[in-house]
């Protein structure tokens, strides 16, 4: 036994030094990073173990076996693969993480192997062998097997191509047909797709490829968070407006988890039913593993809003409302809103001069016109030979000057607009937008001319009554004394009282 002991010595020797980078590595992978990287250990024990038992043949075997060359050059060769997955392990998973730099495994792997190629084929050329036919008859099987695996070779090459256009990373959410999940990892062959019913699909590479891929939540240089939608419906009684600014003010009055401060969420109407409005609030999904239980906490907050407003969920569409409509129902309604629209009437100071049959005349000829906010009502230079009566609501008169249009005035409820352009058929003098939801009640030419051609002379006081309105305003502005004041409304008076017959074929 002591006769071998010698040939043994020698032979570790002889490897002492990969040795010890091997132990290194492996000691400082084992402390770091072997939870995660577990088969890449036991390989590099593997290997350690084979460079062991070789080196100890070739020690023994030194002038008893006639393989003892060969078994020294494998050693060496496994001492060589130790030393660079040792140190592309440490480099890889140690190292470069410590300095915020993650490369993907296909790139680790090749890296390696391609080290591991580069360090056999000298070991090789050292021990003697003529590498060029091995290179040689590698080619010839290489092309063999790539004819043979084509489908696994496109797959490799697909991962190679996901990382070299570096268009999916890990951890991001991604839609393939019918799945949709966080990417766990790219492989060589295929991607793993992590779902949220905890479900682990493995896509080839060259599905991805060749195929559609939506990456979900991803935007140039923008935060990863994804529009989700969440309708719910209302059904016509309620007004757009309301519901729009109810159902906002909830979303965004206090922060929901997950939700996105930016853009803020929004509510849209999307469509109308054949019994219901439609509408939808879109907000921006922050974590995208949690988009089910978000809608849920969106929905909760739509309720209670809407319950609180007093707007009810709209019933199923095959619900029938069924309603008594008799006569006497018909004729109470009708009375409700004339007596509404009469008393609107008797605070215009231009219908002043009309009697009591003649408002009611007109309460009866008004048609009601509503409008949504923000909508405009006239514009500035039209024609429309009608005025507007504000039932209900804000109105905002502007007037445009050098392109650019001003708010001269505001009106509410009982106010009129648009007298002249229905008394004298002058364009409009300004343009008026409703600044909340408006109820109106329209006033038409031939409705009012229908008064007119009952008693012409009503018309002169009405006349009056205008002038007198346009002429103070222009006293403010030029700073008339009493008698100019008086001449010009004389004057603005006979103006337009020839223009009213005129329009009205008086």
């Amino acid at each position: 036994m002591s006769h071998l002991l010698p040939g043994l010595t020698e032979a570790f020797q002889s490897h002492l030094t990969v040795w010890a980078l091997a132990f290194a590595a492996a000691v400082i992978v084992v402390e770091r990073v072997a939870a995660p990287r577990k088969r890449g250990i036991r390989l590099l024990v593997g290997l350690a173990i084979a460079h062991v038992a070789a080196v100890a043949i070739a020690g023994v075997g030194a002038g008893v076996i006639d393989i003892v060359g060969e078994v020294s050059l494998l050693a060496r060769l496994l001492a060589g693969w130790i030393f660079v997955l040792g140190v592309g392990t440490v480099v890889f998973e140690v190292l470069l993480p410590r300095l915020g730099v993650f490369l993907s495994r296909i790139i680790e792997d090749l890296t390696v192997f391609g080290a591991v190629a580069v360090i056999s084929l000298l070991v090789l050329r050292r021990g003697g062998v003529d590498v060029t036919g091995i290179v040689a008859t590698s080619a010839v099987v290489t092309a063999v097997i790539g004819l043979s695996l084509q489908d696994t070779l496109g797959n490799t090459i697909g991962g190679l191509t996901l990382q070299l256009d570096d268009s999916i990373h890990t951890g991001d959410w991604i839609r393939v047909g019918d799945v949709v999940g966080r990417v766990k990892e790219v492989r060589w062959r295929f991607t793993a797709v992590e779902t949220r019913n905890w479900e682990t699909v493995f896509i080839p590479n060259s599905k991805l490829v060749k195929g559609d891929v939506t990456v979900l939540g991803k935007r140039h240089e923008q935060p990863r968070q994804w529009r989700r939608w969440v309708y719910f419906n209302v059904d016509f009684r309620h007004a757009p407006t309301t519901v729009i600014d109810t159902v906002i003010a909830a979303v965004t009055g206090a922060g929901i988890d997950n939700v996105a401060a930016d853009p803020k969420p929004n509510c849209v109407l999307m469509e109308f039913g054949e019994s219901t409005a439609r509408y939808a609030v879109r907000y921006w999904l922050t974590d995208l593993g949690v988009d089910d239980p978000t809608d849920s906490a969106v929905r909760v907050r739509i309720y209670f809003a809407l319950q609180r407003a007093g707007i009810p969920l709209a019933l199923p569409a095959h619900a029938l409302f069924l309603t008594e409509n008799s006569q006497k129902r018909r004729d109470r309604k009708q009375k409700e809103a004339h007596v509404t629209r009469l008393q609107r009437l008797q605070r215009v100071d231009v219908f002043a001069p009309l009697d009591d049959d003649e408002r009611e005349q007109i309460a009866d000829m008004l048609v009601r016109t509503p409008f949504s906010r923000g909508e405009r009502i006239t514009r500035q230079g039209a024609e429309a030979h009608w005025l507007y009566l504000v039932g209900h609501g804000q109105v905002s008169v502007r007037v445009e000057v050098d392109g650019i249009e001003k708010q001269v005035a505001a009106m509410g409820d009982g106010e009129v607009f648009g007298e002249m352009s229905l008394l004298t058929g002058e364009p409009r003098a300004a343009s008026v937008y409703a600044l909340t939801d408006v109820e109106c009640w329209r006033l038409d030419r031939d409705a009012f001319k229908l008064i007119l051609a009952e008693r012409p002379e009503v018309a002169t006081p009405i006349a009056a009554l205008l002038a007198e309105r346009r002429v103070q305003l222009q006293a403010v502005r030029e700073g008339l004394d009493a008698e100019s004041h008086n001449k010009r409304v004389m004057e603005e008076q006979s103006r337009l009282l020839d223009k009213m017959r005129q329009f009205f074929g008086l």
